[in-house]
């Protein structure tokens, strides 16, 4: 079976998270998303940890039953144990646990080293990257670092190679998230990666459209548990992960190089003249592209094992550009509605749905032309990304003029400044 899974999101008992990061809310949108299986994020904090409790579980997995069924209902999204941590060089790293009992070990453990376990979602350890490590096998979990290029809080900022980070437990390493501002192209040319799984999350702190599920993973399994998790993240019995879904990496808060006050841009060569100061007085930080760019020691050719990379934009978004509103407007929430209630998930709006069906099986709500070519457009690959940087999301722009000449040229998603292309056509996740 296919399982699409979204293992990195927060509770609303971490900092800057949205009351709504709720269980039965999770569910619900999960469900609407078209994922199966998220993780439970800030499984060490012991009211979040308690409400999990109360769910049922079977092999390391949890679901709405009985009266909880009724706060969760109609919903397919179940749960599985994780939590972040930041160590004490502030890298952060994704823990996925087998059981309730283990995430209850782990607290004993961790709350020797941590002032905030108790009050926050993804406590701060004083423990090193192979220290964790050692508390997580112990607890049979798996492990790897969040986010891993971005220049805050990931194992690339502080650094230049994974045996730095965990020393003698590298080869516990199953996994590396690759975070929303790179992709499997710029991690396999670093050689140390090319042989683990790269997990694709939201790391989402509300569960709008346009946060949750925004990256996911879809992975080939006989059933929904842990231990088929656990095959499927290492690539063992015939379990593997089949497809990484993520926005454009040129979309991500940290792309490229740029002032994180006035956000402008710098190439590479000219942040290092200036030491990392804008003419504004801010903090210039490096972007994952030119991070790639200086650890890459291979031609990025991918390994037979890894998957295909699907980029996608929330549905939210691009209805947001079509009618020129914003993405958690009334107008665009009110046709992502009526979207979902005709066509059953995001992902099926996205790439799966027939074209011929946006004409012919929404005529009860009246679709807005604008958000059929929108739709379109986003499939052919006429959209182009303004690059992010600074702390502050690249932006998505219609490529309105020209289309069919863009597209009799094949050419997929567009970045500004960048000759290349990624792909011919937007595809489905039925090419998969």
């Amino acid at each position: 079976m296919i399982i699409n899974a979204d293992l990195h999101i927060h509770s609303h008992y971490s900092a800057a998270t949205s009351p709504r990061m709720d269980l039965p809310t999770l569910a619900k949108e999960g469900t609407r998303k078209g994922i199966q299986l998220l993780g439970t994020g800030d499984c060490l904090h012991p009211k979040w940890l308690k409400g999990i409790k109360e769910l049922e579980e079977r092999n390391g997995i949890f679901y709405f039953t009985g009266k909880d069924k009724g706060k969760g209902k109609n919903t397919n999204t179940v749960f599985v144990l994780t939590v972040e941590v930041e160590d004490m060089r502030r890298v952060h790293h994704l823990l996925i646990l087998p059981a309730i009992a283990k995430a209850e070990e782990l607290y004993e453990s961790f709350s020797r080293y941590s002032r905030d376990i108790d009050s926050d979602g993804r406590p701060s350890l004083r423990l090193r990257g192979d220290e964790i490590a050692e508390h997580a096998k112990d607890a049979e979990a798996l492990i790897g670092p969040c986010h891993a290029f971005t220049p805050w809080t990931a194992l690339y900022a502080y650094h230049n190679s994974l045996q730095e980070c965990y020393g003698d437990m590298v080869g516990y390493v199953s996994f590396v998230e690759l975070g929303l501002s790179a992709d499997s192209s710029y991690a396999d040319r670093i050689e140390e990666l090319r042989e683990l799984t790269f997990l694709t999350n939201s790391d989402a702190h509300s569960p709008y459209p346009i946060r949750l599920a925004r990256e996911f993973n879809r992975f080939q399994v006989e059933d929904t548990s842990f231990d088929e998790l656990k095959a499927a993240i290492e690539r063992k019995r015939g379990r593997k992960p089949v497809l990484n879904v993520g926005v454009p990496p040129a979309e991500g808060k940290y792309n490229e190089s740029a002032c994180i006050r006035c956000y402008k841009h710098y190439p590479l060569t000219e942040a290092v003249i200036r030491k990392w100061r804008c003419d504004c007085g801010g903090l210039i930080k490096k972007g994952v592209r030119d991070r790639v760019n200086e650890l890459a020691n291979c031609d990025g050719t991918h390994p037979e094992h890894r998957p295909p990379y699907l980029h996608l934009i929330p549905l939210a978004m691009i209805i947001g550009l079509a009618l020129h509103k914003s993405t958690t407007s009334k107008a665009v929430n009110k046709v992502w509605e009526s979207l979902l209630a005709e066509f059953g998930t995001e992902v099926n709006v996205l790439v799966d749905a027939p074209m011929d069906d946006f004409h012919t099986n929404t005529a009860n709500f009246n679709l807005d032309a604008r958000v059929i070519e929108a739709i379109k457009a986003f499939r052919d690959g006429e959209i182009r990304v303004i690059p992010g940087g600074g702390g502050k999301y690249g932006s998505i722009e219609l490529k309105t003029e020209g289309s069919d000449e863009a597209r009799e040229k094949g050419e997929g998603i567009a970045v500004e400044g960048d000759t290349e292309r990624e792909q011919k056509r937007q595809l489905s996740l039925c090419d998969f």
